[in-house]
């Protein structure tokens, strides 16, 4: 018995002593690490491994001074070029209707009627038939002349008269004489282009000359800056812009738009105290006329400056940081005092000397790693 106790004792103490070995095996590398991690903290440094930093999308570039622009930053609001737009207005007076639902950014083709204006009903009768009634009449009075003047029993004078008023009967009755299937006057886009404004409804009255719809052709738009008066002694260095729309983070270039600049007012407005700065560009996807923007006006070269990509920046409580890779999976925090920038980049005034290897993407998550926090890739098995 006693025999038996012993054995099974034996065997006991053999199972615990290879659990702990294996234990201790698969733990090994991890608290090789947490060794390593802790050490890294005590001296400042950011460890993270390859595969995490690839995992993360981690960029990096090396610092070097070089040209650099300067920047005035301000706001402004991107708006439809002139000459862009066209107006169709109401050849008649009357109740106009649409020939099809019109909707904002609908396609309109050059010749397409919009409007039918209608007097039917009303009391001056309807446009058309007065028309008719004009142009036979004139067309009729025009060929009694055309005889009456070979045998010389009008006067040259009163012959011109009626051919003048037939004329003008004439172009008046091809104005408005529409295929049976209309309704009323046509009114029809002169330039093809899409709806900017409709300014008029179904069954509104309205008057010859009146404004119906803005149809623009949305190939080119202007870039208005407002500019505070303090900045107007840098207007005339002022070569191109830079700008980020309201709803989203795409910073564009006028360069790469072929964007030229159209003029600066030269005194501020009675109702503003900011200058309007005004450039013009090829239209491009996802900028709307209308829209508001952050702009970067751009100014004369500088040289020697040092700048980084603003997505190398992080920011806490007001004071900003990148990120230096000292050593292969080794990051170390750096503070930077910032001057200029133009949204892609941005200048630094003291905190890099050149020669540094940046973070310049990614940032975010070496920030994380050096909380201690979890980032893509860096999973341990316990």
């Amino acid at each position: 018995m006693k025999r038996q106790i012993f054995l099974m004792g034996a065997l006991l103490s053999i199972l615990l002593t290879a659990c702990h070995s294996d234990g201790s095996h698969s733990h090994a590398e991890d608290h090789e690490n947490g060794r390593k991690e802790e050490a890294a903290e005590h001296s400042g440094e950011i460890i993270l491994s390859a595969e995490q930093a690839k995992a993360a999308g981690i960029k990096t570039e090396t610092v070097r001074p070089g040209n650099f622009h300067g920047v005035v930053k301000t706001s402004g609001k991107i708006l439809s070029a002139s000459g862009d737009e066209t107006t169709l207005v109401a050849t008649a007076s009357g109740v106009v209707s649409l020939s099809r639902p019109v909707t904002e950014g609908m396609a309109i083709g050059q010749g397409a009627a919009v409007f039918a204006i209608s007097s039917s009903g009303l009391q001056d009768g309807d446009i058309p038939q007065r028309a008719d009634i004009a142009y036979q009449t004139a067309k009729a009075e025009y060929q009694r002349a055309q005889k009456l003047v070979k045998d010389r029993i009008i006067s040259e004078k009163d012959f011109l008269a009626a051919k003048a008023a037939y004329d003008n009967a004439h172009l008046a009755y091809q104005s408005v004489v529409q295929p049976s299937s209309a309704k009323g006057v046509a009114v029809r886009a002169s330039k093809g282009g899409y709806v900017k404004e409709c300014l008029v409804k179904d069954g509104d009255y309205v008057s010859v000359g009146q404004p119906l719809m803005v149809v623009t052709q949305n190939k080119s738009l202007y870039l208005r800056a407002d500019v505070a008066e303090r900045d107007y002694n840098i207007l005339s260095q002022v070569t191109s812009a830079k700008f980020r729309m309201s709803y989203s983070d795409r910073v564009y270039d006028l360069r790469e738009l072929k964007g030229r600049l159209v003029s600066y007012g030269k005194t501020a407005g009675d109702a503003s105290s900011f200058i309007p700065v005004t450039f013009e560009f090829a239209n491009h996807s996802g900028i709307i006329p209308g829209a508001f923007a952050e702009i970067y006006l751009v100014t004369g070269i500088r040289h020697n400056v040092i700048t980084v990509p603003v997505t190398a920046l992080t920011e806490e409580q007001g004071v900003y940081f990148v990120y230096i890779m000292e050593a292969a999976e080794v990051y170390r925090k750096q503070e930077v005092r910032l001057g200029m920038s133009d949204g892609i980049r941005t200048e630094v005034l003291s905190g890099l000397k050149g020669g540094e290897r940046l973070v310049s993407e990614g940032a975010v998550h070496v920030k994380l790693a050096s909380a201690g926090k979890s980032i893509p890739g860096h999973t341990h098995n316990h």
